[in-house]
């Protein structure tokens, strides 16, 4: 039995009357780049009626709040099966909000094994437009269908009225269906950015925003630390272990506490502020990207559930797992996966991208390259994209 089978499961009516908007975002991530765009929305529209399953930046950005799924975040196929029953309670329980309360408006956002299948079930039951219904059904930020479940694309098609995507060759992916695809830029170029490189910064240390993740990735990043100060590397040099939520802190510092030789170098920080340094070692997630948009010289470091892995490895058609290396074809980050995530090669690896000169030009040049490839004009932003499907003119 999983420990979340007890967690209550309450979603509220919405307290304005009928909603105009209903965002989904199970991530932590899905939560920061969908607030930006709710943010935007609500600029525009201040009256818009917006209601959110996600979690607290959502819900600073305008959104009533219902249920905060990012603090159940998990990923992997050993990962969901283990908490089956919850997230099929959640989906029920989610569908009969919307039966009940009629948003006008759905945006899924990222997280697609929750997502596509509470689409497919709208559809089905005829709410959505596309199923013969009245409710909006919009995506954004599309699950990463060109990396593996290819066929997915003709379903999401089938299901949706509208998808707005973060990278540009995802247009031409979907050039084959019928659905209309905007590429809206990447919610990383908006702004100033959460990550700056520093010269004189500190080491980053970014295991990821999942607890099972951490819990595997963030030991090993500690252990080839410890190995690199002990084959002579400055213990001066500062590093930063960065968490996103304060569960995630809990879990580095009990892997911390673990490790006394490493208390005077590495201190815990909240990424609730923007966080500048020299270099990175990043797990595969979207921080790697901000980190690489940023310009800091960087490594991939990534270990997951020997089944999940298992499976990842028979599905996934991609030949980089970080979305930087894919993007430029080449290996900006080297990738350590798996049984290649060893500490003495990580150790190794922390020395070229704190020292090597010819790796800081080189990541910056590449860095140059991202971000004109990400760029997006003032008509193409996803908040401009949203109000034009929720508020047409």
């Amino acid at each position: 039995m999983s420990a979340l089978d007890h967690v209550a499961i309450d979603l509220p009516p919405p307290q304005d009357g009928r909603p105009d908007l209903l965002v989904i975002a199970g991530e932590h991530s899905g939560d920061e780049h969908a607030a930006q765009m709710v943010s935007g929305l609500k600029s525009r529209y201040t009256e818009a009626n917006i209601v959110v399953i996600g979690g607290k930046r959502l819900q600073a950005a305008g959104g009533q709040l219902l249920f905060d799924l990012t603090a159940f975040s998990v990923v992997g196929f050993a990962e969901v099966l283990k908490h089956y029953r919850f997230f099929k309670k959640l989906l029920a329980l989610t569908f009969e909000w919307i039966q009940t309360h009629r948003p006008r408006h759905i945006c899924f956002v990222d997280y697609p094994g929750f997502n596509l299948r509470l689409a497919e079930r709208l559809f089905k039951t005829g709410l959505t437009r596309k199923g013969g219904g009245s409710l909006g059904a919009l995506y954004y930020i599309s699950p990463q269908v060109w990396a593996w479940k290819r066929e997915r694309r003709f379903k999401m098609a089938r299901y949706l009225d509208g998808l707005g995507v973060i990278f540009p060759f995802e247009v031409d992916f979907f050039s084959d269906t019928d659905l209309p695809v905007d590429f809206v830029g990447h919610p990383f170029m908006i702004g100033n950015g959460r990550v700056r490189y520093a010269a004189e910064g500190p080491l980053l240390l970014l295991p990821g925003s999942r607890r099972a993740a951490v819990n595997r990735i963030f030991p090993l990043m500690l252990a080839a630390l410890e190995r690199f100060f002990a084959e002579g590397g400055s213990r001066s040099q500062e590093v930063l272990a960065v968490y996103p939520s304060p569960d995630i802190c809990e879990v580095q510092q009990r892997w911390l506490d673990q490790k006394p030789k490493l208390r005077y170098n590495v201190q815990l920080v909240s990424h609730a502020k923007p966080i500048a340094g020299r270099a990175v070692l990043t797990s595969s997630g979207t921080m790697s990207l901000a980190c690489a948009l940023a310009g800091l010289p960087g490594a991939i470091v990534y270990r997951a559930h020997p089944l999940t892995y298992l499976c990842g490895r028979l599905l996934v058609t991609v030949s980089f797992l970080g979305i930087a290396n894919l993007l430029l074809g080449k290996p900006m980050y080297l990738e350590f996966i798996q049984g290649k995530a060893k500490a003495a090669r990580l150790a190794d690896e922390i020395k070229r991208i704190l020292y090597a000169p010819e790796r800081l030009a080189a990541t910056q040049r590449s860095s140059k390259q991202l971000r004109a490839m990400l760029s997006q004009t003032a008509d193409s932003t996803p908040s401009a994209w949203l109000a034009r499907h929720v508020f047409p003119s």
